[in-house]
Order: structure tokens, then sequence, then C-alpha cells
């Protein structure tokens, strides 16, 4: 029967392979299963400072005397992401930045100029005709509002009807009101089925419109459009002639009350202007990743080194475990996966001390116990054991202090500060397995081939 020491150690074995291959970058996986295609694969995704891009710092610009709600700079903000996201950007970060900024990173843009105009633009905000035809969410039309050409709406119910493909740049579609026309919008819930609506209200020329509108085109869709694209296509089920109405539809509380700000701000979200704008070049990036590895590398050898010349034995065993260490935390930095920026290198590099930190507790206690006389084995778990109780408080208050950082990361906009955090933290973790697991196995695996009781010099003592 196999014991419990070589189970483990091919668990190890098994996790160190997985992780190598994850971590390589050939790790692809192009398989037939079943007759089911499966294509896996997994890369590193670069920050704005390893790829290059753009980094924009937005700001109210409004009166100096004038406030600024935070829904307001919360819907502009929200409207903001929805651009970049139009952009097609790999991996953009929009984040608050205090009261009255918003901080926009885009890695690998490739017309700055055009990305700021579309940042700054005022948004647009339609309540649009449908018809019987209602489009989902996040689709991309065109309005006689915003292209100033004549609707012709009924050509895509023709060509739906003839079962025709439709391709939405031929149709324009009517815009019966703007956000302007919009006085509130807030989240309420339904009085019978307690379910999340919109309720909002209009201005006087708003109620006109609308009411006129709704009354002729009971059972019709009319779609909420935010620059170009659909928002929702809920159906008018009453004519609205009050000036208020509900806006029903599958929301939940977030949905709701992301489609409130977007209705209430979405025509005059707080107009922004650009505090400064930073173009960052790929070779910069590149020239960065090269000597952020040259440092990790130089930093692991010297400390492999140190380990292995101060506690012999014991120091091999943590150089393993440390390379253990290293693979599966970069194979989880692709697999979560993890932006990495240059402060979350040096968050992964900070990491690897942490790691070894660990080793030194246990081989310190070990060696205590083997020059008072114990014998191996009592000295493993002796060490292992009393050095346990400093591992775990010193990394729990480095996890403490990394989510403190990750959470002052995003709230106020400071992405360097919370892919620090972040690395460091996955790093902690890892390092807590390989020092008690991966350590401990390795050492029992020596402990039962080596006669180290006469040879004690192996374990530095």
């Amino acid at each position: 029967m196999i014991n419990r020491t070589t189970r483990m150690l091919i668990f190890l074995l098994l996790l160190l392979g997985m992780s190598l291959w994850i971590a390589s970058p050939y790790s692809e996986l192009n398989i037939n299963v079943f007759g089911r295609n499966i294509d896996w694969s997994v890369e590193v995704r670069q920050g704005l400072d390893l790829q290059g891009g753009l980094q924009v710092l937005l700001e109210a610009d409004t009166a100096e005397n004038e406030e600024i709600s935070i829904d307001a700079m919360a819907a502009t903000r929200s409207i903001v992401e929805q651009r970049v996201n139009g952009l097609g950007v790999t991996e953009p970060v929009v984040q608050s930045q205090g009261t009255s900024r918003i901080s926009v990173e885009l890695p690998g843009i490739d017309n700055p100029e055009e990305a700021v105009a579309l940042l700054k633009e005022t948004g647009l905000l339609e309540f649009v005709d449908m018809g019987n035809s209602p489009l989902p969410p996040a689709t991309s039309i065109r309005t006689d509002k915003n292209t100033g050409e004549i609707a012709n709406v009924d050509v895509l119910a023709e060509r739906s009807a003839a079962g025709e493909e439709i391709d939405l740049a031929d149709v324009i579609f009517e815009t019966i009101m703007t956000g302007a026309d919009l006085r509130s919008a807030s989240v309420g819930r339904d009085q019978v089925t307690s379910a999340f609506q919109i309720n909002f209200t209009l201005t006087e020329d708003g109620t006109d419109v609308f009411g006129e509108h709704t009354a002729n085109n009971i059972g019709s869709h009319m779609a909420i459009v935010l620059d170009g694209k659909v928002i929702s296509s809920p159906v008018i089920r009453d004519a609205i002639t009050s000036g208020s109405g509900v806006i029903s539809g599958d929301f939940n509380s977030e949905s709701a009350n992301k489609l409130a700000l977007q209705l209430r701000y979405g025509s005059l979200p707080v107009p922004l202007s650009v505090v400064n704008s930073r173009t960052i070049g790929p070779t910069l990036g590149q020239d960065s990743v090269r000597l952020s590895l040259l440092a990790g590398l130089i930093g692991f050898a010297t400390v492999a080194l140190f380990m292995v010349l101060y506690y012999r034995l014991p120091g091999l065993v943590a150089v393993l475990a440390l390379a253990m260490y290293a693979s599966i935390t970069f194979a989880l930095f692709k697999l979560i996966p993890v932006t990495l920026t240059l402060p979350g290198i040096a968050g992964f590099v900070l990491s690897v001390g942490v790691a070894v930190d660990a080793n030194i507790l246990i081989f310190e206690r070990m060696k205590e116990e083997l020059r008072d006389g114990r014998n191996i084995e009592f000295a493993l778990q002796s060490g292992f054991r009393r050095a346990w109780p400093s591992i775990r408080d010193s990394n729990i208050s480095t996890i403490i202090t990394c989510t403190i950082l990750f959470w002052f990361g995003s709230t106020f906009g400071a992405s360097i500060v919370k892919g620090f955090a972040l690395t460091l933290a996955i790093g902690v973790g890892v390092s807590m397995f390989t020092a008690i697991v991966a350590t401990r196995n390795l050492l029992h695996v020596f402990l039962g081939r080596l006669d180290l009781d006469k040879r004690k010099g192996l374990l530095g003592v």
C-alpha cells in the first residue's frame, strides 16, 4: 500500500507538472473529445505599462462652486466605460478617482486622439420606436437623430416578414424623444410581484410627445438607446399621458439601479475635460519586462545560493519548493487571470522573500532541536509545529494589508497599488502552501533515504 508521504509526493509532482505547463508560453490545448473540439489557451495579460497604450485622467468640467452628486459621477463613469468597451481594447481599466475624476487606461490603443475625443463627448440618450421588432441589449443601431437621415424602420418589419437577412446598417430608426425630456428616474418595486422596475417622470414637452406616441403604439416596443446602443426594449402596455410611467423587465437590484442612472444622466452627463493624457510606447514596456525578469532571476539565484550554502540539504529542498512556488503562482496569474503590471511584478518578487522567510523559520527551529540532542524526525516535527504560529500570523497580517491596499486601489483609482496588492496576496497564499506542504514532504522523502543522524553537517548544524 502506498504510504501518505508517497501519495503526497505524487500529488506535488502532478501539481508541479501542470503548473509548469500552464506557466509556459506553449500552454495550448486543441483536442477532439467525443466529437467536440476543445480549443484552450492561456496567455499572460499585460497591463498598460508593459504593452504600451494610453492613460487618460478625466475631470468634471463644472463651475468651481458647483456640487457634483455621487450618482452623476457614477453615471458618467458608466457611460465612459461603455464607450471604452466599444473601442475593442483588451483589458481596459476605468476607475473613479476621488469625487470628480475618472482614470482610464487603454492598453494597446492604436489611435489615442480618437479615443480621447470619444471619451469627452456628451452622451446621447434616445427613446426609439422599435415597432414589433425589439432588439437585444448592446445592439448598435442608427437613428434619425444621430444620422440626420429619414427613418425607415418599416424596412426591418418587411424583411423580417419575408424571411430575408437583415442588415441593421440599412435601417434608420425613429427617435421619439431624447433624454432632455426626462425629468427624473428612480428604482421602485411592483406592489404585486415585488419585481424591480424603473419609475420615471417627464417634462411638459416630453409628456405631450410620449403620451401621443404611446397612445398610438400600444403593444409595440420602445427602445432606450444610449450612444447608439440599445439598453432595453420595453413593450408599451398602456398610453402614458400623465407624464410619469414605469419600465418593467427582468431587472435585479444592480441592473435596475444602473438603468436608472443611465436614464437620469444619460443625455446630460457631467461634462469632462482631460487633465492629462500619457501615451506609453510598447518598446518601454518590453524593456521593463526584460529588466524585471532579469532582476527576478538574479534575486532568485541569490536567495537559492544563500539557502544552499547556509542550510545545506534543507536549503536545497527549500529551493525546490521555491521553484514550485514560482510556477504555481505564475500559473494562477494566467488562470485567474491577473493583468500584470510593473508594480504587480514587484509584488510577485517580494512574495518570493516571504516564501523563503517561512522556510528559514522552520529550519532555524529544526537546528535548535538538533543542537539540543533531538533526533532528526523529532526535530523536523517540532520545527514545523513551533514555526507555524509565526508563519501563520505574519502571512495573515500581510494578506490583511494587501486587502486594505486592494480596496484603496479600487476606491481611488490607484490601479498601480491594486495590482501590487493582488499579486502579493496570491504569492503569500501560495508560499504558505509550498512552505508547509511541499517543503515538509520533500524533507520526509530525504529523511527516509539518508542517515542524517550521523551526517548532521548536511543539515547545516
